[in-house]
C-alpha cells in the first residue's frame, strides 16, 4: 500500500515465508548502480527508488552468522542462506577452490535429488544443472562427464542426509571461504592509496583492490571503540588508544551511509553472539531441537519401515526365485518320468520278441534232433551213402548244438530284459514319487508366496510400533539429545580430517588437467595462502 513503511513490507514478506529470524534479513534495491537496503522506519515511497513500474525489491541475507550451524535455527533460514551462498559462489561473487566446488556441488545435489540410486540417476542425470562456478570449468581439461562423474562421486557418500542437512553441510563448508559473507567497497586512505574495506560478521578488513582474499589490516568489532564519517570521510577509532585512528574515504555519500549500516547492524550482531539468547531465539531453538528430534524418529521409523520392506521383497523375491526352481524340477522329473515310461516299454517289447526268438530257436533244435533220429533210422546199403549220411549226421549234431547254444543265450537274454524291466518300472515309480514331492513342495511355497507378497500392503501394521513411542521431550530426553550433538561434532571432527584428505586427492588427480594460463589473480593468490597453510581465520589474527 501506499503508505506503507519499509517494516509493512518486509513483514509481509517475513510472514509468507513463515520466517522469524528476521535480523538477518533486508530488502535491497540498486540506484544509480549503487546498492541500497529498505529503511524499517521510513515510507517504501519516500525513498530513492527507481521511479519506473513495476518497483522491484530482493529479499537477502544482509548480515552472515559467524558459525551457521549454531546461529541458524529455523530450517527456512538455513534453506534461504544455501540458495544465496550457491548463487554467490557460481556467479563467482564468493571465491571457491576448484576441489571445494566439486564438494559443494555434491552436497547441492544430495539436497536436490536426496539419496543417490544408480538405477534412477544414471549418466548424464546432471547435464542441465548448473553446478561449478564457469572459471573452475574453464581451468582444467575436463568434460562434462568428467565433472559428472567426481560430484557423483561424492555425491554417493552423502546418502542418508536429509535436505536440511545436506544445505546446513554446504553453509559450514562455504562460511570457511574467504570471501563469503564480505561486503567489498572502494575507497582511499589519507594519502591517496586506493583500498577496499571488507565488512562481515567479524569485523571490519583492509584489502589490495588486487586481493580479495588476505586483508593487510583487520579491526575485530570488540576491538573498535566508534565508527563516524563526515560527509565522505570515514573513522575507525580502536579501543586501544595507542592505535593510530584509521581514516579513509569513499567516492559517495550514499556509500558511506550504506558502510554506517552494515557496521552497525554486525555490530549488534557480534555483540548479540556474545550474550545469552533472548526468550524468542531461547523458544526457537527448544522448538527446532524437538522438531529435529522428532523429524529423526520419524526418518529412523520411515527406514525401519523401508528395511522392512526391503526385506520383505528379498524375501519374496528368493521364494519366487525357488518357486521357478522348483517347478524346473518338476518338469525335469516329468520329462525323466516319461523318458523312464518309454524306455520300460522298449524294454518290455524288446524281451517279448527275444522270448519268441527263444521258442523258435527251442522248436528249430527240436526238428533237428527228429531229423537226425530220422537219418540214423535209415538204412543206409552203400558206403558211399553211409559216409554222407555220417557227414549229414556231423553237420546236423553241430547245427543242433549250435541252435541249443543259441537257444540257451536267447532264454539268458530274455532273463536279463525282464530284470531290465523291473529296473524300469522300479524308475518309473520312484519317478512318480519325487513328482509327488515336488508338487507338494510347490503348492506350499505358492502359499508362502501369497502371504509374503502381501507383506508390503500390510506394512502399515508397522506404525503400531511407531505409535506407541511417546513425543513428550522431557530432561532426559535433551540430555541424551545433547550427548548425541557431543557426539556428532567428535564424528564431525574426525570427517573434517577425511574430507580434507580427500579434497587434497581430488586436487592431486584432477592437477594434471589444468590449464596454467587460465589462472585468475585469485586463483595464483589461493595457492599461495594455501601452500603457506593460511587460512580464513588465522589470517585475520595475524593481521588483527
Amino acid at each position: 500500500q501506499v503508505k506503507w513503511k519499509g517494516k509493512d513490507l518486509f513483514d509481509l514478506v517475513c510472514r509468507t515465508l513463515g520466517l522469524r529470524e528476521t535480523w538477518f534479513f533486508g530488502l535491497q534495491y540498486t540506484i544509480k548502480d549503487t546498492v541500497a537496503w529498505l529503511k524499517m522506519d521510513k515510507k517504501v515511497l519516500d525513498h530513492d527508488v527507481p521511479t519506473e513500474e513495476p518497483k522491484t525489491f530482493h529479499f537477502l541475507a544482509k548480515f552472515y552468522p559467524e558459525n551457521a550451524e549454531e546461529e541458524l535455527v529455523q530450517e527456512i533460514t538455513q534453506h534461504l542462506f544455501f540458495l544465496q551462498v550457491k548463487k554467490q559462489i557460481l556467479d563467482e561473487k564468493i571465491y571457491c577452490p576448484p576441489e571445494a566446488s566439486v564438494l559443494l556441488a555434491s552436497y547441492a545435489v544430495q539436497a536436490k535429488y536426496g539419496d543417490y540410486d544408480p538405477n534412477v540417476h544414471k549418466r548424464g542425470f546432471l547435464a542441465q544443472e548448473e553446478l561449478l562456478p564457469k572459471r573452475v570449468i574453464n581451468l582444467y581439461q575436463m568434460t562434462p562427464e568428467m565433472w559428472e562423474e567426481r560430484i557423483t562421486a561424492w555425491y554417493a557418500e552423502h546418502r542418508g542426509r536429509a535436505r536440511d542437512e545436506a544445505e546446513m553441510e554446504y553453509l559450514k563448508i562455504a562460511q570457511d571461504l574467504e570471501m563469503y559473507g564480505v561486503n567489498y567497497f572502494a575507497i582511499r586512505n589519507k594519502k591517496g592509496t586506493e583500498l577496499l574495506l571488507g565488512v562481515d560478521a567479524l569485523g571490519l578488513h583492509i584489502y589490495d583492490p588486487d586481493n580479495r582474499l588476505t586483508p593487510k589490516i583487520s579491526f575485530p568489532w570488540n576491538e573498535i571503540r566508534n565508527i563516524s564519517y563526515s560527509d565522505k570521510e570515514f573513522t575507525i577509532k580502536p579501543l586501544d588508544k595507542k592505535i593510530d585512528v584509521f581514516k579513509f574515504n569513499s567516492s559517495k555519500l550514499r556509500v558511506n551511509k550504506l558502510i554506517l549500516q552494515l557496521c552497525i547492524g554486525n555490530h549488534d550482531l557480534f555483540m548479540r553472539r556474545r550474550k545469552a539468547d533472548s526468550l524468542e531465539v531461547q523458544q526457537m531453538k527448544a522448538q527446532a531441537r524437538e522438531e529435529k528430534a522428532r523429524k529423526q524418529m520419524e526418518r529412523q521409523r520411515l527406514a525401519r519401515e523401508k528395511q522392512m520392506r526391503e526385506e520383505a521383497e528379498r524375501t519374496r523375491d528368493e521364494l519366487e526365485r525357488r518357486l521357478m526352481q522348483l517347478k524346473e524340477e518338476a518338469t525335469m522329473a516329468n520329462e525323466a518320468l516319461m523318458r523312464s515310461e518309454e524306455t520300460a516299454d522298449l524294454l518290455a517289447e524288446k524281451a517279448q520278441i527275444t522270448e519268441e526268438e527263444a521258442k523258435l530257436l527251442a522248436q528249430k533244435a527240436a526238428e533237428a534232433e527228429q531229423e537226425m533220429q530220422r537219418i540214423k533210422a535209415t538204412a543206409i546199403r552203400t558206403e558211399e551213402e553211409k559216409r554222407l549220411m555220417e557227414q549229414k549226421v556231423l553237420e546236423a549234431e553241430m547245427l543242433a548244438l549250435k541252435m541249443a547254444e543259441e537257444s540257451e543265450r536267447r532264454a539268458k537274454e530274455a532273463d536279463q530284459l525282464k530284470q531290465d524291466l523291473q529296473e524300469a518300472r522300479e524308475s518309473e515309480r520312484r519317478a512318480k514319487q519325487k513328482l509327488l514331492e515336488i508338487t507338494s513342495k510347490s503348492s506350499y511355497t505358492q502359499s508362502m508366496n501369497s502371504s509374503t507378497t502381501a507383506l508390503p500392503t500390510d506394512l502399515p501394521s508397522f506404525n503400531l510400533i511407531s505409535e506407541s513411542l511417546s513425543f513428550d521431550f522431557k530432561d532426559t530426553d535433551m540430555k541424551r539429545l545433547s550427548m548425541e550433538i557431543e557426539k556428532e561434532k567428535v564424528e564431525y571432527m574426525e570427517k573434517s580430517k577425511h574430507l580434507q584428505e580427500q579434497l587434497n586427492e581430488l586436487k592431486t588427480e584432477i592437477e594434471a588437467l589444468k590449464l596454467k594460463e587460465r589462472e585468475t589473480a585469485l586463483d595464483i593468490l589461493h595457492n599461495e595462502n594455501a601452500s603457506r597453510g593460511n587460512s580464513k581465520h588465522n589470517t585475520i589474527k595475524k593481521v588483527s
